[in-house]
């Protein structure tokens, strides 16, 4: 698909606007997020509730409602998912990480049994490990969905940024100041399983919680203040993003894996420039 076809029709020009919307509120969101998970090192929360995504599709397509209610269907799951995994990692036997392992690697095993054992074979299912390589399968719905949902993300980002601070570098200290530390890790977590769900179709479970790690990760080899990696981080999750879903549409590859694939390379890039200009002082 040249950029030639895609602009000469009308429908495919539609298909794209939708897709390049959702990837990129997706992307920003998951860089906004992924800054103070990557910072709590509890970044492993989005390839735990990725995976549970996974068995929320395989259990929608074993109940019928796979492809027209997917969406709908995976959110309430992964919501309680990430509840699950938050109260988990509170336990004192239980750590983060853990935590993680457990929900990630349970869901997946009981997921890929559902689908086996119901035989569906749904197609919406296979494609949520590596994303879907064609735009055609975000449905107007969707679309409205997604946006929604991101804005609600980025508004409530935008009105605890200073609890999210603060909850990132002390959270004793800012449960000390009245903080409700608790409330704000819950809602982050929450949140997270949205914006998982939210990009899973077209980035792919196994794909998609690379965007709260990269673009974070990089930015904090840039800046070293956190205002700066914030914005920075979201500049860096948009452009690469932008970057891979036109390559992939040109090259005809999984956006997904060509979008992560992205910021690894950027990520590396900037590794590489800092280290150099590192030994060089």
């Amino acid at each position: 698909m040249t950029f030639t076809e895609i602009l000469s029709s009308p429908f495919l020009t539609a298909l794209v606007g939708k897709s390049l919307v959702v990837g990129v509120l997706v992307s920003l969101c998951a860089s906004l997020l992924g800054v103070s998970l990557v910072l709590k090192r509890y970044s492993m929360i989005g390839d735990g509730l990725s995976h549970v995504g996974f068995f929320a599709l395989a259990l929608a397509a074993a109940a019928g409602v796979s492809g027209t209610h997917s969406l709908e269907a995976s959110l309430p799951i992964v919501i309680l998912a990430a509840v699950l995994i938050l109260r988990l990692s509170r336990s004192d036997k239980i750590n983060g990480d853990a935590a993680c392992a457990i929900v990630s690697t349970g869901a997946v095993a009981i997921g890929t049994l559902i689908n086996n054992l119901t035989g569906t074979g749904s197609s919406d299912v296979c494609s949520s490990l590596f994303g879907s390589a064609s735009i055609v399968t975000l449905s107007e719905k969707d679309m409205v969905i997604s946006i929604v949902l991101s804005a609600a993300v980025i508004v409530w980002y935008g009105i605890f940024a200073r609890q999210i601070f603060a909850v990132t570098f002390d959270e004793s200290f800012a449960r000390s100041a009245g903080c409700p530390t608790e409330r704000i890790n819950l809602a982050l977590a929450i949140l997270t399983g949205v914006t998982i769900v939210l990009g899973m179709k077209m980035m792919g479970a196994l794909m998609i919680s690379a965007l709260i790690l990269f673009p974070p990760m990089t930015a904090m080899r840039l800046f070293g203040n956190f205002r700066s990696v914030v914005l920075s981080s979201a500049v860096i999750s948009i452009l690469c993003f932008l970057v891979g879903f036109f390559l992939a549409c040109w090259f005809g590859l999984q956006t997904g894996a060509t979008v992560v694939t992205i910021n690894v390379l950027v990520f590396c890039l900037v590794s590489g420039v800092r280290a150099i200009r590192f030994k060089k002082v």
